[in-house]
């Protein structure tokens, strides 16, 4: 079976030399020993890692972090997975500004720990990377692959404590957080079980009725014509106010509410409208609003609000959070093509900064505007129309008996 090579980028702009930081509202950090290493990667990833190989990218100016990696590590070792990983590590700091040094950690046993670390050991040097530390991690001990003086390196490991570290205190007062582990950070956006579940369920039939009610008031109108265009301005509406919403601290809580919010999303036209309007000053505000409807949505319903949580999380350098919202929008639609695009940009190295917004709202609409200008005069135009007006139409049960498009 092949194996998939899974590893997980996140952006930072700490400074273990006490250089000011490029973003004036990040904390300034001084991390000048390996116990004040591994002290500070829990607060780098967002959670404790283990069986993981976690590479961090430093250089100028004075010795900044600029990037922090990291990858599963293969079980069972084998020397083409270490080579892959230390392949993919040295290529993802080559390309990454300002970077020249790294440090890299093995959480786990030396068995799974030094096929990957010997390997890291002899690419980075030859792509031009210094390496500073290369460490193993068990037992709340650690041991350096660089180092043999038994003085400062004993064969039995050195002790170390995180939580006495002062930069483990410097993070807990900036607000940043740190989970048990990776699946404690998984569980942060996993579907919400149990009568909630249930509850969602008949909020989602309701928002699918009341879709077709819209759609049944246009045609008995005579507005059959403009079908498509009244449940777009609805769900843009929605997701409009939502977005607003959440930036004065307001998330939707109610089940009707965010049934209604992920049945718009599942209009690409609706879901490329809020992905501009993902500005990076709001990302925190973004990603609550998002979590809140990833953890309720029905499945069929999940796809774009996941992947707009993924672009949020990638907006704030939170590899880890971007990749379980990924899976969550991938495991609903593998084909979800912003989700795709996204699992590549991150697992490429693209750093936080490429996060960009694709358009303006207004270049959003602008777009639609014109293909739908350019449908009206194709050919067969008249007949494309109606089938959509037929689609969107069509009983809410046999809509959900459909596979819902990918985007």
């Amino acid at each position: 079976m092949e194996r998939k090579l899974t590893s997980e980028v996140r952006g930072s702009g700490q400074c273990p030399s006490g250089e000011p930081p490029a973003d004036p509202g990040q904390e300034e950090l001084k991390v000048r020993t390996p116990a004040a290493v591994l002290a500070v990667i829990p607060y780098l990833l967002g959670f404790h890692p283990s069986a993981s190989l976690v590479v961090i990218g430093s250089g100028r100016p004075s010795g900044r972090i600029h990037i922090t990696s990291r990858y599963d590590l293969p079980d069972p070792p084998s020397s083409a997975d270490a080579a892959e990983i230390a392949e993919h590590a040295a290529a993802l700091l080559e390309n990454v500004p300002g970077v020249t040094a790294a440090v890299v950690v093995g959480y786990g046993s030396g068995r799974l720990v030094t096929p990957v670390a010997e390997a890291v050991r002899r690419k980075l040097p030859a792509s031009g990377i210094e390496l500073h530390e290369l460490l193993r991690v068990e037992g709340g001990r650690y041991w350096s692959y660089l180092c043999a003086s038994p003085a400062c390196c004993p064969a039995e490991g050195v002790p170390f404590d995180t939580a006495a570290e002062p930069v483990a205190a410097e993070m807990t007062f900036a607000g940043r957080q740190t989970l048990p582990d990776r699946a404690a950070l998984a569980r942060t956006v996993a579907p919400i079980g149990g009568l909630a579940r249930e509850s969602m369920r008949q909020a989602t039939e309701r928002a699918e009725d009341r879709a077709a009610g819209l759609v049944a008031s246009a045609v008995r109108s005579g507005r059959d014509r403009e079908v498509v265009a009244v449940l777009t301005e609805h769900g843009l509406r929605a997701v409009r106010d939502a977005i607003a919403a959440c930036r004065s601290g307001d998330i939707p809580t109610s089940h009707d509410d965010i049934a209604w919010l992920a049945l718009a999303l599942s209009n690409i036209r609706i879901r490329d409208d809020a992905w501009a309007r993902m500005d990076p000053r709001f990302r925190e505000d973004h990603e609550r609003l998002w979590t809140a409807v990833v953890r309720l949505a029905e499945p069929e319903y999940l796809p774009a609000a996941a992947a707009l949580l993924a672009f949020t999380a990638w907006q704030e350098g939170n590899g880890a959070l971007a990749n379980v919202a990924l899976a969550r929008a991938l495991d609903a639609d593998p084909g979800y093509t912003m989700a795709l695009l996204i699992r590549d940009a991150i697992a490429g190295g693209l750093p936080p900064s490429a996060a960009e917004l694709p358009m303006t709202p207004e270049d959003v609409a602008a777009s639609y505007e014109e293909q739908d200008r350019q449908r009206e005069r194709s050919p067969g135009s008249s007949r494309q129309a109606r089938a959509r007006r037929r689609s969107a139409a069509e009983p809410a049960g046999n809509r959900r008996a459909r596979k819902r498009p990918s985007g």
